[in-house]
């Protein structure tokens, strides 16, 4: 190690050496009466912001981070005409360079929406550190003037302070309360409670309503439970003056939509609501049970708003064949619905796609060398999926997709997608328990020895969700412009609370393990969420804390 390095190591292709691009390029989209796509948003209070992605490259490591490659940091430039750095980018090497950041103008009348900082203080330099990199590196805080915050680092190869003409502070009123997102970059591969790391950062608060902005800088922190020296930017003037209009959000999931692979042997199919309402399912009313009733096209006769107070569910058909016929779906005639809301103080509009399974099948479990396909654990009716594009509203790029993995998920960068079809993004639902993944191949849910199984693979079977969709909510557009259909303000559950006693078919496993085996699975599967284990049924879309807020990583 030290600073000169291995050679071999730092001239090697790296990921980030190679700049992602969409397979094709974007459509045009019609004019709108929004600031869509227009490349600037007014925040107010004199700010406006552009999204830029032209760089120079100021300095690299070549260890530490994500698969240990290290990471890289940029300066945005060139900067548009009266536009201001408000701070620098990093990345780790480990993926195609793919960089986005905000950059600033001050339009207010007495010119103070931002300002240059007093002075720099030294955070961190790789002097003594014995990372292989490419020079020596200093990374610098900015001090604001008063009434004034920072809001991004500035990275240099000198130790001497830059120039206070590098960057602009923004006034406090114009900024909201931040916290960590990603690692970046560390002295080790994986981090370290007491080390030094890089973490991007994003506002603490994301809704529907909320203001922060996310401004796509970094932050760098001594030890990972320091306080965030850092803000967000607020956006004051309208959350929604930059969202699409109906024919801008066709244009933008004709160009995007996912194209869902399901496994080869996957019996658990989706289909449209209406679907499977026309084909028996039935609504029971606890006050009642012996006299369910048919549910009507687009659920008009379902219960309305309230509250998931174990009242009414929805269940299959109880006629033997029918029941079977519902239970695997109908691939053929599947719609999917979305959900358009606006995020990240309305920078970025988030399409969610929703996708309705009438069954969802047995899990399988893991125990070190040993499968075990579950009976009925895993098993539950009327299982609601889901897969959200995160697109800008600065140009109409696709920046990330959220993939819905049973109680949680993860965010996916677009460089790190699958396309097919031009833009559209590939995704892949797991066996019977249909969560969502990026890429085909075996995901353990758990950890060391001991986990269920999520298989994905590629087959005939695929769902094209730009084939057929409905707009469901978008409240943003005014009352008139999406219709809700009745069933999306049904609150109750979608499925029977399941009576089965999953305590006997644990037994039945425990039996098969090897006494050091037993003790951890039984633990392991107390830590399941209720959604696998079958004891509730689900509830539909509009009662997720996605509906409203952000996804859950």
């Amino acid at each position: 190690m030290g600073n000169n390095g291995s050679k071999k190591n730092q001239n090697q292709a790296l990921p980030i050496h190679t700049t992602f691009n969409f397979p094709s390029p974007l459509p045009p989209f019609p004019q709108g009466k929004s600031a869509f796509a227009g490349g600037v948003i007014n925040l107010g209070g004199g700010l406006k912001i552009r999204r830029i992605s032209s760089f120079n490259k100021i300095w690299t490591t070549h260890e530490g981070g994500p698969s240990n490659l290290g990471a890289t940091f940029f300066e945005p430039s060139p900067l548009p005409q009266g536009f201001f750095s408000l701070g620098h980018y990093c990345q780790p090497n480990n993926k195609p360079f793919f960089a986005r950041i905000l950059v600033g103008r001050d339009d207010s009348l007495a010119g103070d929406a931002l300002k240059k900082p007093v002075d720099f203080t030294l955070v961190w330099t790789s002097e003594k550190s014995n990372i292989k990199r490419d020079t020596d590196g200093y990374i610098w805080s900015p001090t604001p003037p008063d009434g004034y915050r920072a809001v991004g680092h500035v990275v240099t190869t000198s130790s001497e302070k830059p120039s206070v003409d590098r960057v602009r502070c923004v006034r406090a009123d114009l900024t909201e309360q931040s916290e960590k997102e990603t690692w970046i970059w560390g002295l080790k591969d994986s981090v370290d409670d007491n080390g030094f790391n890089i973490f991007s950062f994003r506002p603490t608060r994301r809704d529907v309503t909320a203001a922060g902005v996310s401004v796509g800088t970094f932050v760098a922190l001594q030890a990972t439970n320091s306080p965030l020296p850092f803000l967000c930017l607020r956006n004051s003037a309208s959350i929604f003056a930059a969202m699409p209009d109906v024919s801008q959000i066709s244009t933008l999931f004709r160009t995007y939509a996912p194209l869902i692979y399901f496994h080869p042997k996957e019996k658990f199919l989706p289909s449209s609501v209406n679907w499977y309402f026309s084909n028996g399912a039935l609504l029971f009313n606890k006050s009642d049970e012996s006299k369910p009733v048919p549910i009507d096209l687009n659920g008009t006769n379902l219960p309305q708003g309230g509250q998931n107070d174990g009242g009414f569910w929805l269940d299959l058909p109880i006629d033997g064949g029918a029941k079977e016929k519902v239970k695997h779906g109908d691939l053929q005639s599947c719609q999917v619905y979305l959900r358009i809301k606006p995020m990240i103080g309305g920078t970025f509009t988030d399409i969610t796609i929703w996708i309705f399974f009438p069954f969802n099948g047995p899990a399988t479990a893991k125990v070190g060398i040993i499968d075990i396909p579950f009976r009925k654990i895993g098993e539950h009716v009327g299982d609601w999926e889901h897969i959200t594009l995160r697109i800008s509203n600065f140009t109409g790029e696709l920046w990330k997709v959220y993939f819905a993995q049973h109680s949680k998920g993860e965010w996916i960068d677009a460089s790190s997608l699958e396309f097919e079809k031009g833009n559209k993004v590939v995704a892949y639902s797991s066996l019977n328990g249909h969560a969502s993944y990026s890429k085909p191949g075996l995901v353990m849910q758990g950890g060391g020895e001991i986990g269920l199984k999520n298989e994905t693979a590629k087959s005939g079977m695929v769902l094209d969700t730009g084939a057929s969709s409905i707009e469901i909510a978008a409240e943003y557009l005014g009352e008139e412009a999406v219709a809700e259909p009745a069933w999306v303000n049904y609150f109750r559950q979608w499925g029977p609370k399941i009576e089965y006693q999953i305590a006997e078919e644990m037994e039945k496993v425990e039996k098969l393990l090897p006494g050091r085996l037993k003790e951890a699975f039984k633990q392991f599967m107390n830590r399941l969420p209720d959604e696998i284990l079958g004891q509730e049924g689900p509830t539909g879309p509009k009662l997720k804390d996605s509906w409203n807020g952000d996804e859950r990583s």
